[in-house]
């Protein structure tokens, strides 16, 4: 297998010229999006080779501090991105949140580092950090689907809750259902992706990993230890930041402790 072949910058700048036919597209229908498109662009470059240059350093430090230190800036950043898209107060939700982050994601990555791969030593953020930010990424979509899934059915369908506390039922037993709709619409992308991959689309890390020069077969094994991880980690940390989000916002008598707008 070849190793992977670097691409130039002037190669780069070259092919980003092919970026004028959205632009051209955009002004042709007058669809509005040239000015978010550049400013999504210019900070989605600068914000890739600001973290290039950092994890470049990261990796040659490989200190267990300063990984860990990492980690934590990893779950408090996605902490306050899912807890942006929702309508409810910071303080109400930041803590189940991070909680629900970290419970999921240190536990599977420990496994991962010290009895699969197995790198030495086992904290190298070589393989630390990225398999951290892919637990992650797709954690904060699966959560954020999740609490608007549960607080706009709960709100819709209020009577119904406020029905099964007066019938005697707990409020954890009185929002199962809306529990398990809102579990339901934040997995179910996931199930889709995983019953197509290999045959409709080819990840992006197994596509990186044959660009990279690595086999196919190994390539393959990886992928499926992120997909298993990745489907492992929505499940618990979605979950975990329900229980704990209801435990916070509502009183031990069901009544709302926050606005819920």
């Amino acid at each position: 297998m070849q190793s992977v072949i670097d691409i130039q910058w002037w190669q780069l700048a070259t092919f980003s010229l092919t970026l004028l036919i959205p632009f051209y597209i955009n002004f042709h229908y007058q669809l509005g999006f040239a000015k978010d498109a550049l400013v999504g662009l210019g900070r989605m470059t600068l914000q890739l080779i600001m973290i290039g240059l950092y994890l470049e350093f990261l990796f040659q430090l490989n200190n267990i501090w300063i990984n860990l230190s990492w980690l934590i800036i990893m779950v408090i950043v996605g902490t306050s991105a899912i807890v942006s898209k929702t309508k409810l107060p910071l303080r109400a939700l930041f803590f189940p949140v991070a909680m629900s982050l970290a419970a999921g994601l240190f536990p599977l990555l420990i496994i991962l580092t010290t009895a699969v791969i197995k790198p030495d030593p086992y904290y190298h953020a070589q393989y630390a950090i990225p398999l951290a930010g892919m637990l992650l990424g797709n954690s904060l979509t699966s959560n954020i689907v999740c609490l608007q899934s549960f607080f706009s059915s709960l709100k819709e369908r209020w009577p119904e809750y406020q029905a099964a506390l007066s019938l005697g039922a707990s409020p954890l037993e009185a929002t199962r259902p809306f529990v398990q709709h809102a579990l339901q619409h934040a997995l179910a992308p996931m199930l889709a992706t995983m019953a197509t991959t290999g045959l409709v689309t080819i990840p992006g890390m197994m596509t990186g990993q044959i660009l990279g020069g690595a086999s196919p077969m190994v390539a393959i094994k990886y992928q499926l230890m992120i997909m298993i991880a990745i489907f492992v980690m929505m499940s618990m940390a979605s979950t975990l930041c329900l229980y704990l989000v209801i435990r916070k916002t509502l009183t031990n008598e069901g009544r709302p402790q926050v606005a819920m707008a």
